[in-house]
């Protein structure tokens, strides 16, 4: 986190103030819990702190949380997607090859960064890079199912490796 002067620190504690219990209320109507909307509530001006922002009015401010408000939303959403669908293959398999609270944590934590990656790929390359994975589909004939040449499914495959490559990186240095 950058350090930051005490002139912004006082500003978002000024926003923190005035804004917060707008935020939480917006975030539990949402999801319909307190709890998890108090937690991100909290990301919210975490957020605001980790990217110093200047706001021309206070309804910029609120504007500007309000957004965040939704980006927070989405990302939780998508996480417990993830999440639930983790859950639903640990649970096909037998006790006896679960694994550890541990492992269990590294690999949800893993897969939320791999779908975020995903996500944040264009379209395509991500259905070339899915279709390739899951599918062992060759490259002409992802490149007949999404319409387009082998030379730009190439292109898409390179973009998503390279994604791959910098996830693995950060991944690495997390555990290492």
């Amino acid at each position: 986190m950058p350090t930051l002067d005490k002139t912004y620190q006082q500003q978002v504690h000024s926003y923190y103030s005035d804004h917060h219990g707008w935020v939480r209320a917006w975030l539990q109507r949402k999801l319909g819990n307190a709890s998890d909307a108090a937690d991100l509530a909290h990301d919210v001006f975490l957020r605001l702190l980790a990217r110093p922002r200047q706001f021309e009015s206070d309804s910029h401010a609120r504007a500007y949380l309000g957004a965040m408000s939704r980006h927070v939303c989405v990302d939780f959403w998508s996480r417990r997607q993830v999440e639930q669908a983790w859950l639903e293959v640990l649970a096909s398999r037998p006790e006896a090859y679960a694994p550890s609270e541990e492992h269990r944590a590294l690999v949800l934590e893993a897969l939320q960064q791999v779908h975020a990656m995903l996500a944040s790929l264009p379209e395509k390359v991500a259905q070339a890079f899915l279709l390739a994975q899951f599918e062992g589909l060759s490259y002409k004939a992802i490149g007949e199912r999404l319409g387009v040449s082998e030379r730009s499914v190439t292109s898409y495959m390179a973009q998503a490796m390279y994604q791959c490559l910098l996830l693995e990186q950060e991944l690495d240095e997390a555990l290492g």
